[in-house]
């Protein structure tokens, strides 16, 4: 039996506690901000009807519906707040924009709730809390401190989360503008068996994921067997949930997550155990979904350029985080 004072032992609690202040400092600040009340966004004629969905009496499943789903917390409050708005205003069906929201539970949901519906007033949204618990002790450092929240993994608990009768999702980081129809990324082709889709960037270093003592083990490097495996970004990905629940991947995703715990595997945070479990096996999404890094750090050189070729106006995704570090003349 451990010690009373092991610090394994109340590791979990630590990192529960650690968040609760830090979610609570930043409640307290961004309450300062106010936001605009957002005009009403019409469907286009061409838009099919939005019906509850036939196996349902729930009012958040409807049939035609684009469901989407983002995480939400006051610290990245306004980057949220301005996905929302890309998304309705380049949609030709936003009427048909379901949002699921998934929140800390530690979160005060009443602000939020009152921030979404006085800003969207027409808005389709449900905010699910998200208990931190599930992964505080799971958790392990990783180069940066911020990948080390909580809610980055609620992204492995959607299928817990949503109704069951939402059989797709497309999932967006809450740091992201979308400029082009969010419909024509949800209707991404996965094929008859696959999970998700994501844009793949097979020019990146695989390798460089994963530590020396993940690759020198052939028990745990020949996960990738008889795959070709690819560094996706997971900002933005459609996901079907239904073959998800039914291929178990949460619970496939947390395993390797205990084991990190046990012998550190990887650096990342939330990221790795995606690559470990999907890496190889997912549909490819194009990289102007994701423009991910667009601006980076000006201050260190890492920013990104745009993907090479024709970019039409209103196809890429960007990081509101980073819009300080570019120069509007060259958007």
């Amino acid at each position: 039996m451990p010690k009373l004072g092991s610090f394994e032992l109340i590791r979990p609690l630590l990192i529960s506690l650690f968040w609760t202040i830090f979610f609570a400092a930043h409640n307290g600040a961004i309450k300062n901000f106010h936001f605009k009340e957002a005009p009403k966004f019409y469907n286009s004629p061409t838009c099919p009807s939005l019906h509850y969905h036939s196996s349902t009496d729930t009012n958040i499943c409807f049939e035609n519906a684009v469901n989407v789903a983002m995480t939400l917390d006051a610290a990245y409050l306004r980057g949220s707040m301005a996905a929302i708005l890309s998304v309705l205003q380049h949609s030709s069906c936003p009427e048909n924009v379901i949002f699921h929201f998934v929140a800390s539970s530690t979160a005060d949901t009443n602000y939020l709730n009152l921030t979404l519906a006085s800003s969207f007033p027409y808005l389709h949204f449900t905010i699910y809390p998200f208990q931190d618990s599930a992964v505080a002790g799971l958790i392990s450092t990783s180069i940066r401190a911020a990948l080390d929240c909580p809610l980055n993994y609620a992204r492995n608990y959607l299928v817990d989360l949503l109704p069951g009768c939402i059989q797709k999702v497309v999932y967006l980081d809450s740091d992201l503008v979308l400029v082009d129809d969010i419909a024509k990324l949800a209707a991404t082709p996965l094929g008859e068996q696959t999970v998700l889709a994501a844009p793949e960037y097979c020019n990146a270093n695989f390798t460089a994921y994963f530590t020396p003592t993940f690759w020198s083990n052939p028990s745990l490097s020949l996960t990738f067997a008889n795959r070709k495996p690819c560094y996706f970004n997971t900002g933005v990905m459609v996901i079907d949930l239904e073959r998800w629940r039914t291929g178990n991947y949460t619970t496939k995703i947390v395993e390797w997550m205990e084991l990190q715990k046990r012998m550190r595997i990887y650096e990342l945070g939330s990221l790795p155990p995606f690559l470990l479990v999907f890496a190889g096996n997912i549909a490819p999404v194009d990289h102007k979904w994701n423009q991910h890094g667009l601006g980076g750090d000006n201050f260190r050189g890492l920013c990104r350029d745009l993907h090479p070729g024709p970019m039409p106006s209103g196809r890429l995704m960007i990081c509101c985080k980073h819009l300080m570090f570019l120069n509007p003349k060259k958007l």
